[in-house]
């Protein structure tokens, strides 16, 4: 058995959320709640790399990272109001 490592997204969408796998181009689904969007990403992941194995293409390796950048933003500045 081989194990994979993939970035996963996962964000509100409307009453639900929304998750995808940057490094899996259109390995996109949904969920009622974070845990049900993670279940079914790790179904869409397996199906994915299925459907790759099975056409004889290459697995993505996922070679992004993440950072979490933090903004100050003046109250001063006009327009919309910033919490």
């Amino acid at each position: 058995m081989k194990q994979f490592t993939f970035r996963t997204i996962i964000q509100k969408d409307g009453q639900g959320f929304h998750g995808f796998v940057p490094s899996l181009p259109g390995c996109h689904t949904q969920g009622d709640t974070v845990e049900e969007t993670k279940k079914n990403l790790e179904e869409a992941i397996k199906g994915y790399l299925m459907s790759l194995k099975k056409h004889n293409e290459p697995i993505p390796k996922d070679e992004g990272f993440e950072t979490i950048t933090v903004i100050n933003i003046d109250k001063k500045i006009s327009g919309p109001s910033y919490a």
